[in-house]
């Protein structure tokens, strides 16, 4: 099985917010891959739906827990599926990496990311592959990353969001059937 985390905050106030895009994207890879609705277990804290894809059992989930306690719901997963890192990514947006830019890495630190954080304190290791959508703006770096993260998208930054979050999915969906090496030297531009 492997294991796919979108990061983002629950609820309707966060629901277009920046610190979101991970949500937004396995929403979309839900949709292309026709998964069913996504129900809520108390047992994960988190949102969850499962599927085969090539014969593979793929589950996303969508942690419940805010962005910052997102390592309770991925160990309580990992855990109960016996899952090892290696079958886990974790999709997340990333402030340090230009709107609409896609990075795909493995085993590296969380870069202040609390989400990604907190995920490696709970699981006591960072050997995950973590595919990073930027959100930083145009105007580069804010001085309040915190409070930028909740905002929501402008008009201008959508249009420019959106082909990212497809092609995040297009990239999900080609390491699933080629795996990591071939998935960054196609994706990682």
């Amino acid at each position: 099985m492997i294991l796919i985390i979108g990061l983002g905050n629950p609820g309707p106030k966060f629901e277009k917010t920046r610190h979101n895009t991970g949500f937004r994207v396995v929403d979309e890879f839900a949709k292309e891959n026709n998964y069913p609705g996504f129900e809520f277990s108390k047992k994960f804290k988190a949102e969850i739906s499962e599927e085969k894809i090539n014969g593979e059992e793929i589950m996303i989930a969508k942690p419940q827990t805010f962005m910052n306690e997102s390592g309770q719901a991925v160990k309580l997963l990992t855990r109960t599926y016996k899952l090892e890192a290696k079958n886990l990514i974790i999709v997340h947006d990333d402030i340090d990496l230009p709107i609409g830019k896609i990075r795909i890495i493995k085993n590296r630190g969380a870069a202040g990311h609390k989400g990604v954080e907190s995920i490696i304190k709970y699981l006591g290791e960072k050997n995950f592959v973590r595919f990073r959508i930027g959100i930083q703006p145009r105007s580069g770096k804010p001085k309040n990353v915190e409070k930028f993260v909740l905002q929501r998208f402008n008009k201008e930054e959508e249009k420019i969001l959106k082909p990212a979050i497809e092609k995040t999915v297009e990239a999900i969906e080609f390491f699933l059937k080629e795996g990591l090496e071939k998935t960054m030297s196609e994706y990682n531009s």
